[in-house]
């Protein structure tokens, strides 16, 4: 993953994010009813208290042990326990079906855009929402173009959008998502 990920506004956080896979996978799962940043900067704090990231580590560790790590405050998430859970599922399932390679997912045996949302969709706690846009955060801001991405993440992918966490970069495109989904989430109560 070579590309530099600005998503937390912590650049040790942001750090793990663009060198570990599963760090950014992780990150994702955990966007969901907590603050986009806040999620993201959830596989730091889980390495900050085991001693580093290492998807074998959580994946071996005891799950009570493991939901207490990462429920201590500041926890993981607003529901951590239950995400701790679901961090140590997400880590078994990419270690017995990608060898605990997480980039498999979208390198292994060059699949389309299709394929790898279809990849995606399959892990423990991603849906077809989380998985398209975590098909745009690879096309957009790590240069996973396989053919047929776009359409794979649809809007998400979409070229200077600002749906998604796929399109943060920057302390204000940040507040663009925000205003977006804000304004997304308006429109479906006025429906």
């Amino acid at each position: 993953m070579p590309k530099k990920l600005r998503l937390t506004g912590d650049p040790a956080a942001d750090k793990l994010l663009s060198e570990d896979p599963f760090a950014l996978l992780t990150g994702l799962l955990l966007d969901q009813q907590f603050p986009m940043e806040h999620a993201f900067a959830g596989p730091r704090k889980i390495a900050d208290r085991m001693d580093g990231f290492s998807i074998t580590k959580i994946a071996e560790s005891d799950i009570d042990e493991f939901v207490e790590l990462c429920v201590q405050p500041p926890a993981i998430h607003r529901y951590g326990g239950s995400m701790a859970r679901r961090v140590h599922a997400l880590a078994n399932f990419v270690i017995e079906n990608y060898d605990g390679k997480t980039d498999k997912i979208w390198k292994s045996g060059k699949p389309d855009g299709k394929e790898v949302l279809r990849r995606v969709k399959a892990l423990p706690g991603y849906g077809d929402q989380k998985a398209r846009i975590f098909v745009a955060l690879l096309g957009k801001q790590l240069g996973v173009t396989p053919e047929g991405w776009r359409e794979a993440a649809g809007a998400y992918g979409e070229e200077g959008s600002r749906r998604s966490i796929a399109d943060v970069t920057s302390p204000e495109t940040l507040a663009e998502v925000r205003s977006f989904k804000k304004a997304a989430k308006a429109a479906a109560k006025q429906s």
